[in-house]
């Protein structure tokens, strides 16, 4: 499972011209779910997304989370960060998990940040979107759930 951070001052996404998820300060959390994800890693990643000290204190140090600033999460499936583009010019996505084991883990994530007291908002689980965002800092952040099966998180 791959997680892209944005730390946000505002990020919203759009379906069909409509706003279907819209935060103020938080985190947009773009979400890969592979073929080899467990609900292990969806607890572990949400419990780390929502307690990263990615915020600036009182003294503008980066040591709060978004659970510290009482901030929200925008969550937005996206299966392209499965890709695998090792191989010719044409990315392979074979590492990507099913739709139905995709969106059933989308949403437990979802459910898991909830859990946390985090105020969560979502994309379209397969639905063209259009995300926008002002990315504060820029902060951006790429946890990956196989670095710590490997030892590295």
């Amino acid at each position: 499972m791959k997680a892209v951070l944005q730390r946000v001052s505002h990020a919203n996404v759009t379906v069909d011209n409509e706003i279907i998820g819209k935060i103020g300060q938080g985190i947009l959390v773009l979400l890969g779910i592979g073929i080899d994800d467990i609900n292990e890693d969806i607890k572990y990643l949400a419990e780390k997304v929502v307690n990263l000290r990615i915020f600036p204190d009182e003294y503008g140090k980066i040591n709060l989370s978004v659970k510290d600033i009482q901030g929200e999460l925008l969550v937005v499936s996206q299966f392209t960060l499965m890709a695998n583009c090792t191989k010719g010019r044409r990315p392979s996505f074979e590492n990507a998990a099913k739709p139905e084991m995709a969106n059933e883990m989308y949403t437990f994530f979802i459910e898991e940040c909830r859990k946390h007291g985090i105020r969560v908002e979502s994309g379209r689980f397969q639905a063209e979107m259009h995300v926008e965002l002002c990315n504060h800092g820029p902060v951006t952040i790429i946890l990956d759930t196989r670095e710590r099966k490997l030892g590295n998180i």
